[in-house]
């Protein structure tokens, strides 16, 4: 079943997976997962492909990998703060 999940969701997905993990295996058993980007969407296997690193061995290391290799349009629009008037 397919699994629609915004970037500020993905910790919860990523805290189920056993570490370390490969990025390989994270796409795999994450393969039905779609990242709800601001300026659209990807499959989670194409997003994690980009990261440098070929094994993941935290949680905290496949969400900064992850985040670290989006497009800036993916987060929102550049030169946007919140809360600045």
């Amino acid at each position: 079943m397919e699994r629609r999940l915004t970037l500020d969701r993905c910790r919860q997905v990523f805290d189920l997976l056993s570490y370390p993990i490969t990025r390989e295996d994270a796409g795999r058993v994450l393969g039905h997962v779609t990242l709800q980007y601001a300026d659209g969407e990807e499959p989670f296997p194409a997003a994690v492909e980009r990261t440098p690193s070929d094994r993941f061995e935290s949680a905290d290391d496949l969400e900064l990998e992850l985040f670290m290799s989006l497009p800036i349009a993916a987060v929102g629009e550049p030169g946007q703060s919140e809360g600045d008037a």
